[in-house]
């Protein structure tokens, strides 16, 4: 028999979108209360490993560790690469996001965002990993229709919507209708891959080596997906020279930027183009004029909704808050019964 909420601990039910650079937490009745990275620093003292920090704080530390202390990022393509300290990022996750009240052994049911491309060992992996950090009962949503719950599309309606998910390590590409999801296809290209194009570019252009932060930094300041009026804005940058090894910096433009990013854009646009063309004739009618909906921070590249408008010759827009999209959504399957069947347990 099931308990009444009354007794039982849904107050702690949570939804948890752990991506491959951020994670974020959604508990029921009191919406996101957890935004950050996917990063935990790991000490090494007389052969015991142990927590030093997670989230915020260690991600300051990636790059500029001692020997002994480790800053990993647990999650690679959207997915679970090292469990073990995957498991304690979640545990402390969980435990920050309830305020400490699952130290009492309170147990809860979680809501966890996988990727559609993801396989059965991958994602028993992740529903392992909750389990362990203290979930009773650990359910699965794709995260293309977790994303597009979040955006507000009509999923529940027999009508057809286009949502592009560009997280961290992956690119989610789905048309859904009536709770279901009735094409997708997934292209391990995100934010990541966006950061390694232009920390390639600049070391063989300008014999610069730079670091994961700069090169996010890069992309959020002078990332586009088309080219800027001349040469746009302009930053410095800073790394090591490696010609004679020294520090240096130099001078980068928006233009050069948007050539070292032409090839991932390329292939987030060949993955909705592959969608369109797979998707159902009556589904693509409801497209035309419902139009395609870009969710995660990969979203926030500038001008990529007319990159991919201009491609696919149909209205592309940016979601409310893409950031937290599929977390929200996540949520939002929880909390609601008119979501009932998009959760499943395998």
């Amino acid at each position: 028999m099931k308990l009444p909420r009354f007794f039982s601990s849904s107050a702690c039910d949570m939804a948890i979108d752990l991506g491959t650079v951020n994670t974020v937490i959604y508990v029921r009745d009191r919406g996101i209360v957890l935004n950050e990275p996917s990063v935990i620093a790991i000490e090494t003292r007389d052969g015991i490993r142990k927590v030093k920090v997670v989230g915020n704080q260690a991600k300051l530390m990636m790059g500029k560790t001692p020997n002994g202390i480790q800053a990993i990022r647990p999650l690679r393509d959207g997915v679970i690469a090292d469990i073990d300290v995957a498991e304690q990022m979640i545990k402390h996750f969980i435990d920050k996001a309830l305020n400490g009240a699952n130290r009492f052994g309170r147990r809860h049911e979680v809501v966890i965002c996988v990727p559609t491309g993801s396989t059965m060992v991958e994602r028993r992996a992740l529903r392992d990993a909750a389990s362990n950090a203290g979930a009773y009962r650990v359910q699965l949503i794709e995260e293309p229709m977790a994303a597009a719950i979040g955006a507000g599309l009509p999923v529940t309606e027999p009508r057809g919507a286009m949502v592009v998910d560009i997280g961290g390590g992956t690119t989610e590409v789905a048309v859904l209708s009536l709770r279901g999801i009735a094409y997708s296809n997934s292209a391990r290209v995100g934010g990541d891959r966006l950061d390694e194009a232009i920390a390639s570019h600049i070391r063989r252009t300008h014999n610069l080596m730079i670091g994961e932060a700069t090169s996010e930094r890069v992309k959020c300041e002078l990332g586009a997906a088309t080219p800027p009026q001349d040469e746009g804005r302009r930053m410095i940058v800073k790394g090591r020279d490696l010609v004679n090894g020294r520090p240096a910096e130099m001078t980068i433009s928006e233009a050069e930027i948007v050539d070292a990013l032409s090839e991932p854009v390329g292939q987030i646009k060949m993955a909705v183009m592959t969608a369109l063309e797979q998707t159902a004739p009556e589904l693509s009618a409801d497209i035309i004029e419902e139009g395609i909906t870009l969710t995660g921070g990969g979203a926030l590249l500038q001008r990529l909704d007319e990159a991919l408008s201009e491609a696919t010759g149909l209205p592309v827009t940016v979601a409310d808050n893409p950031l937290i999209c599929v977390a929200m959504g996540a949520g939002r399957a929880l909390e609601d019964r008119a979501y009932d069947g998009v959760l499943t347990i395998s």
